[in-house]
């Protein structure tokens, strides 16, 4: 008897079937543009030296490595907290608001899930169109109902008037994911005053935002990055968000995030932690410690902070340089016009526009690799190596 006779195979994951196919291409001018990490200019993602310092100390200090508890590092959930919503935030003050710490971002968007599915029953989740591919199994897997409302349309355009007439007919009370900024997988943003559309129609509906906030200081900078998030946290009375120490620490493997619950008051955000707390003892017990020590190390001290800031800025402004670069680089093939939305962006990735076939022959013929949907991750970009990389996508768009 075979226990696993009727195990099926699935398909591996699109994105890591992509590096495994990078790794095995010979090509010395193959291009990663598909794994959405970021990459300093010799093509490496380094450690963040603010980083570096905060583990020396760690290492010198450190007395234990005993569990952190079900809602994780307490140091680590304050400043992380204050760090989206602000330090002066009267939800901070009041003791309406609390982080528990998860296995990284996607960890925080799995504890979410698994909240509303066990304590607001029924409730169904909507997704942007398109969104970030693990959204779509991770909400199913949590045994919610998953919806979509339009964000980008077929001329790779964002189209805020479909998705505000969409959400103007969501059923009251259900769950809407919403991207704080720098939007995966296509880069486009909404501006203030779309966001406070989306607010009125979020108020009018009573539904319940779940605010993925992945690349704070990515977009515009750290502060400018939230203002959405601090928008909604100040105007509703229950939010969900889930934040991510990948991206703007380089903390990638150490699986270091959070959910933070913003609640009506005091009484209530202990009613809703006690079952966060409940559901993630069955999901992972306690979250992994060392990321988030160093976070709260970095966030605790001023020097470390500072230096932290400054690497933050210098990451942001070399991926928005590369993104006016490509399109400045497309110029000669008289493509600038066709790609000026990849210098609008913001963040890490580029719904490009570029077709499956279009990116199948960018690999085939010029080892450029990206997703299929024509997303690109910019912070893979080499800036000595535009031109390479405009000259493979005139060669299959003319």
């Amino acid at each position: 008897m075979s226990h696993f006779a009727q195990v099926a195979r699935v398909p591996g994951d699109p994105i890591l079937s992509l590096m495994e196919a990078y790794r095995l291409d010979t090509n010395p001018a193959r291009l990663d543009l598909g794994v959405g990490v970021y990459k300093d200019a010799q093509g490496l993602t380094p450690i963040p030296r603010a980083v570096k310092l905060a583990e020396q100390r760690l290492h010198d200090s450190e007395l234990t490595k005993t569990y952190v508890g079900g809602h994780g590092d307490a140091a680590f959930g304050e400043r992380l907290s204050q760090l989206v919503l602000g330090a002066n935030s009267p939800l901070l003050t009041e003791q309406r608001a609390d982080a528990t710490q998860t296995p990284g971002g996607t960890g925080a968007l799995r504890l979410a899930g698994d909240f509303i599915r066990h304590c607001l029953p029924g409730r169904g989740i909507w997704l942007s169109d398109p969104t970030w591919p693990i959204h779509e199994t991770l909400f199913a897997e949590a045994g919610l109902k998953v919806g979509h409302y339009p964000y980008v349309g077929a001329d790779n355009r964002l189209d805020v008037e479909a998705m505000i007439a969409a959400l103007t007919h969501l059923p009251k009370g259900d769950v809407v994911l919403l991207h704080a900024c720098c939007h995966n997988p296509t880069g486009f943003d909404l501006a203030p005053r779309d966001w406070k559309r989306v607010l009125e129609v979020v108020k009018a509906r009573e539904l319940l935002p779940l605010i993925d906030f992945a690349y704070q200081g990515f977009g515009d900078g750290l502060e400018e990055d939230a203002w959405a998030v601090r928008l909604f946290a100040d105007e509703l009375p229950e939010l969900l968000i889930t934040s991510s120490c990948s991206k703007n620490f380089g903390l990638y493997r150490e699986r270091t995030g959070a959910l933070i619950v913003c609640a009506s008051d005091a009484e209530k955000l202990i009613d809703v932690r006690s079952q966060l707390a409940s559901i993630a003892r069955n999901l992972w017990s306690t979250p992994p410690a060392h990321g988030a020590a160093v976070v709260a190390q970095i966030l605790g001290d001023e020097a470390l902070k500072g230096l932290w800031l400054d690497e933050l800025e210098g990451m942001r402004l070399r991926v928005a340089s590369l993104r006016r670069g490509l399109v400045e680089a497309l110029a000669p093939h008289g493509l600038s016009e066709r790609f000026a939305h990849v210098a609008e962006q913001r963040g890490m990735f580029s719904y490009t526009g570029l077709s499956p076939l279009q990116v199948l022959r960018l690999r085939e013929e010029f080892s450029v690799y990206m997703v299929g949907s024509g997303r690109a991750n910019v912070a893979g970009l080499d800036a000595s190596r535009l031109d390479q990389l405009a000259e493979a996508i005139a060669r299959v768009c003319l």
